[in-house]
């Protein structure tokens, strides 16, 4: 059921509506996945880097990483999307998630999903007061670090970036980065001020920002490395069946643009042994039942807040999604 509010909206806001009954359609009224997707744990890796919004076009025109570059079709358009359809109620004890993005952190209760550890990069110090964002230097120390404390651990390193807030050239000249307003649903009124062109500049020179410090990481772990995205982004094409323009990545919209991510293979020497449950690399096992995180393994962090441990969690967490664009 709808709300008032909700129904009010989207007779002013036309396009919103369009998009629920794209949704409909997408998610046959009732699937909370992408069916045709892929699940990530079926595929054979070591170390997955996630690209947060990346659509696969974007990546094939803006890289030079090293690697064979293939495509796959994410069971998400959103990122809870795809923790929920990758991580909901799985033993994942040989993995460690070292994410920049709160939404784990946000969802884990409902995902119940039991890693080794989890580092949350944007709780643990390294979140970038100014860009308001964790920037993919950061992530690259934390991720580092879990490599050399968990050796015999697949690692899934989930980047920010090419996701709002905009770090590059064009989004700080044109994006106010203290604006909390931001709302890809604003480009559906007549008083938006950025050009599909613009957007498309931002979010190239966002992905311009990651990719050497992806390629960074790519050399320092160990094994088969792929990179890849929880899902793609639109900037005003045509979703369907109803021809509407849509932007962001509204979650039930398995437009090409949304759920096509690209897949690059690097091989870097020996594949890791992957074991499950504890490590030789410490002492005890740490998983996500555990109620609080592991402690920041980067004794220095450059250009980013201290550490949040005594902010109250939820009041963080709605700091950092909006942030992000997501409230």
């Amino acid at each position: 059921m709808y709300t008032l509010s909700q129904l009010k909206r989207a007779v002013e806001t036309p396009n919103l509506l369009f998009r629920e009954v794209n949704r409909l359609y997408h998610t046959r009224a009732n699937s909370s996945y992408n069916r045709n997707g892929i699940d990530i744990f079926a595929e054979d890796w070591d170390n997955l880097l996630i690209l947060d919004a990346c659509r696969y076009d974007m990546f094939r025109d803006q890289h030079t990483l090293p690697g064979r570059l293939e495509s796959r079709i994410s069971q998400a358009s959103h990122t809870s999307e795809f923790l929920k359809s990758n991580f909901a109620g799985r033993d994942l004890r040989d993995t460690v998630y070292v994410t920049a993005s709160p939404m784990y952190y946000r969802n884990k209760d409902d995902l119940n999903a039991r890693f080794h550890d989890v580092v949350e990069v944007w709780k643990e110090g390294g979140w970038h007061g100014s860009y308001r964002t964790v920037m993919p230097e950061t992530m690259v120390e934390f991720a580092e670090a879990a490599a050399e404390r968990y050796p015999d651990k697949r690692l899934i390193v989930h980047f920010l970036q090419p996701h709002y807030p905009f770090v590059g050239p064009t989004g700080v000249e044109h994006f106010d980065l203290d604006d909390l307003a931001f709302e890809w649903d604003g480009a559906f009124e007549d008083d938006f001020a950025f050009s599909d062109e613009l957007l498309w500049q931002a979010f190239c020179e966002n992905l311009d920002v990651a990719l050497p410090h992806v390629e960074e990481l790519m050399h320092a772990l160990p094994g088969r490395t792929v990179v890849s995205a929880d899902h793609g982004q639109m900037i005003g094409e045509r979703s369907r069946p109803l021809p509407s323009k849509e932007y962001g990545h509204p979650p039930g919209t398995y437009t090409k643009q949304l759920t096509k991510v690209p897949w690059l293979v690097f091989e870097n020497g020996q594949r890791k042994e992957i074991r499950h449950g504890e490590s030789k690399g410490v002492q005890s096992d740490h998983t996500a039942e555990d109620d609080e995180t592991t402690e920041s393994p980067v004794d220095v962090m450059p250009a980013s807040e201290p550490d949040d441990g005594d902010a109250d969690d939820e009041d963080l967490v709605k700091d950092r999604l909006e942030s992000l664009g997501y409230l």
